[in-house]
């Protein structure tokens, strides 16, 4: 006996110091939100009881304290960068397709037109040096050869950018396609996906971005903007031992990127914060609100000082209204909500189907072809009709545009009266000219193309946003609209619902106004945004007194579509590709309890359980191989069941690798304790292994008759991976994230194994 406790005295108690790679995750799966924040906490005591020892650790404290708030700093200012350089580079790159600037060819059409002196203002679209592939290559600007050729040439381009866009993500970072936004929402909410956020999907997201947009397909830079800063943020979180080492404190880092992402997106900071809030953060603390704004608006303030747009504003769609808005008018802004909501009901609806499909059919296997064959058809039926034929955002930005006395847009060919004095800003209503008549079918013919074209787009093997193409659908069919009222006003003025606003020579209707709300409809009726929403749209245009006509669009588009179904875009994709989401907007209504879900169910074989001090290093090995749980609870032995803890599979896989290379006298017939102190053992016993170091003392527990109602809430606000079932101190069985989301699935009638991940 004696020499057994000398031997136990001696014993290095292995494990006292935490070897590498200890309480990291597998990929794939779930993280502990609590064993997080209790390990940052245990790290900020420690570094706070340190500070006091010497003037060297209180320089480490305040560093470590400034860490968070230098990350913010570095997030804004790259993802600020790359934000101006993407715009910079879609502008000239979209402007290729047409032609090409002879004086420096590295110009857009408008930068080479600026510097030209030969501009005349009437035509600020034509000057000598920029010219069209036809008329560089033929000497004929004008006539049908021209037309072909040009045509020709504009599909050619967009084919070649968007199989360079679709090869360069297959080939070097597959997970740079699609928006990014589920998967963010994903991470956010507690799950690993290695590689998501790395180096070569910012790189290559980056690049196949500006080729995607460029290339006419019908998607935004909106969404992969997301992306693209959280995958700056990732970067930044590798240089602080506090971030990298903690997944926790790593996803406040990354709400906050996603709000910056939004604040160089659409120049939108505070819509940017709130858009973190409402849309894509799971855990979000108000340090995080703080740091939020902060990265916002260095993002912003570093996107304003490269001024891509050249307008000195952040974003393309500026517009200055100078005509209030009238009680009548919110009939037509309600109106356009409800399509806004059936817009975005459908758009889901079929696009689901289309990526199901995708995923289910011989069609998944062809993602290079698919992405050719979309752009063809896209640039084959865009050229023709000059609303599409531009990039999105410019078309936008015309449809915001309200008609001045400059305007040289179709849409602005108004018949105006001779003899009537033209002060430059307010122009009475008049009657529409052949031109607005004309613009409003090519218009039409624009939206259907946009409404089809957009289903097909969203969700291929390139870079995709949502944002865009969504606002054009609502722009074009609040422009029409827009019109429609604007012309009964002026040719009925003495109808009861015009009289008491609309005098003959007044300018009472804004068609660019109508095009603003209707984007606001539908961009609300496929994400389910309503607070970011109204804020981003008003910091987009800058139209501060139309916040209640936005507010009023974006409510109703709301209540539409959610009569429809639950689901905005990115949680229907997330439900797609079965991550294990766990949305804090679903309820749970239904009266099972902890018993009904938890596992071993009744045919079931017993739990997978490890005994305090009685299991063997071979037994645990035999354990793990065998099995493919993400961890085993602990109990004093298999007759009492009585739980002491748990230790989760990849921490005990490690200690015994480690203790095997490290300690000596470790051997499969080892014994493996749990204790304080170690089991008194035969002298010609090997010597025992310690583990209590990766023990968790404080699993979360549940008693079987707990409602399910209340375990899905504890899953939800804790952010747990896994929960133990006991009764009386006995243990039953245990549930993990993934049982209960199988549950939920099966409660709503949907397939359980379509939640796939751990």
């Amino acid at each position: 006996m004696t020499s057994s406790s000398a031997r136990s005295g001696n014993l290095m108690d292995f494990l006292d110091e935490p070897f590498p790679d200890v309480g990291t995750y597998e990929d794939f799966h779930t993280i502990d939100w609590l064993r997080e924040k209790s390990r940052d906490t245990d790290r900020h005591r420690k570094i706070t009881s340190k500070s006091k020892e010497s003037l060297w650790e209180l320089i480490k404290s305040l560093l470590d304290a400034w860490s968070g708030w230098v990350v913010m700093l570095l997030i804004g200012l790259l993802s600020g960068t790359l934000a101006g350089v993407i715009d910079l580079a879609v502008d000239w790159m979209t402007d290729l397709k047409e032609g090409v600037c002879l004086s420096a060819f590295w110009y857009s059409h408008e930068q080479c037109c600026w510097t030209s002196n030969e501009t005349t203002f009437d035509d600020r679209d034509k000057c000598p040096q920029w010219q069209k592939w036809a008329e560089l290559m033929t000497g004929h600007a004008e006539g049908a050869g021209a037309y072909v050729l040009n045509y020709f040439l504009y599909v050619l381009w967009a084919l070649l950018f968007s199989f360079l866009a679709v090869s360069l993500v297959r080939v070097f970072a597959p997970y740079a396609c699609g928006s990014g936004i589920p998967e963010i929402k994903t991470i956010l909410s507690g799950f690993i996906i290695r590689g998501y956020l790395g180096k070569w999907t910012l790189l290559i997201k980056t690049v196949t971005l500006v080729l995607a947009v460029s290339s006419g397909l019908s998607l935004g830079k909106e969404g992969p903007l997301v992306h693209v800063a959280c995958c700056c943020g990732n970067l930044f979180c590798s240089l602080f031992s506090k971030y990298s080492k903690n997944e926790g404190k790593r996803r406040e880092v990354l709400s906050a990127a996603a709000a910056a992402g939004v604040s160089v997106a659409f120049g939108a900071p505070i819509g940017g914060v709130l858009f973190s809030l409402e849309e894509v953060s799971y855990y979000f603390p108000l340090k995080t609100l703080w740091r939020s704004f902060f990265a916002a608006l260095v993002a912003a303030f570093t996107l304003r000082s490269i001024n891509p747009f050249g307008n000195s504003r952040l974003v393309l769609f500026y517009v200055e209204y100078h005509t209030p808005w009238y009680m009548a008018e919110l009939v037509p802004f309600i109106l356009l909500g409800v399509f806004g909501g059936l817009w975005g009901t459908l758009f889901i609806r079929a696009n689901i189907a289309w990526c199901r499909r995708r995923k289910t059919t011989q069609l998944g296997k062809y993602p290079v072809l698919e992405v050719i064959a979309v752009t063809g058809i896209t640039a084959v039926l865009a050229f023709p009709n000059p609303y599409t034929r531009r990039s999105t955002s410019e078309l936008i930005s015309e449809l915001f545009n309200d008609c001045g006395a400059l305007e040289s847009s179709q849409l602005c060919d108004y018949i105006n009266n001779p003899n009537m004095s033209r002060p430059v800003d307010d122009i009475p209503d008049r009657p529409a000219g052949p031109g607005v008549y004309n613009a409003l079918w090519q218009l039409a013919l624009a939206l259907i193309f946009k409404i089809v074209i957009t289903i097909f787009t969203f969700g291929m093997k390139i870079p995709s946003g949502l944002f865009i193409p969504s606002m054009a659908v609502g722009a074009i069919a609040g422009r029409i609209v827009g019109i429609a009222v604007e012309q009964m006003a002026y040719h009925h003025h003495d109808w009861i619902i015009f009289k008491n606003w609309c005098r003959p020579g007044a300018d009472c209707v804004t068609p660019g106004l109508y095009a603003m709300v209707g984007a606001a409809a539908c961009l609300g009726g496929v994400t389910r945004m309503t607070v970011s929403l109204v804020v981003i749209m008003f910091e987009l245009t800058g139209g501060l007194e139309y916040i209640v006509p936005l507010m009023a669009a974006a409510v109703t588009s709301k209540w539409v579509a959610d009569a429809f179904g639950k689901e905005g875009i990115y949680e229907s994709h997330i439900q797609l590709n079965g991550y294990p989401y766990l949305d804090v907007r679903d309820e749970f209504t239904h009266r099972t309890l902890a018993t009904d879900v938890m596992r071993p169910r009744r045919n079931d074989p017993p739990l997978a359980v490890l005994t305090q001090d009685s299991t063997t290093v071979e037994d645990v090995e035999a354990l793990i191989k065998d099995t493919d749980y993400n961890g085993f609870p602990v109990v004093v032995s298999r007759e009492s069941e009585r739980l002491i803890g748990f230790v989760q599979r990849r921490d005990l896989t490690l200690a015994i690798k480690n203790a095997r290379q490290k300690q000596d006298g470790v051997v499969s017939s080892s014994v493996v304790y749990f204790t304080e102190d170690a089991p008194q053992l035969p002298a010609s016993n090997p010597q025992p292994l310690k583990l209590r170091r990766i023990l968790n003392l404080s699993p979360f527990t549940v008693t079987d008759h707990t409602p399910m109602e209340t375990v899905v809430d504890i899953f939800r606000k804790l952010g747990l991976r896994q929960c133990l079932v006991t009764r009386s101190g006995r243990l039953l069985g245990i549930i993990t994230k993934k049982d209960v989301l199988r549950h939920m699935a099966q409660m709503m009638n949907q397939d359980p194994e379509s939640i796939m991940f751990n």
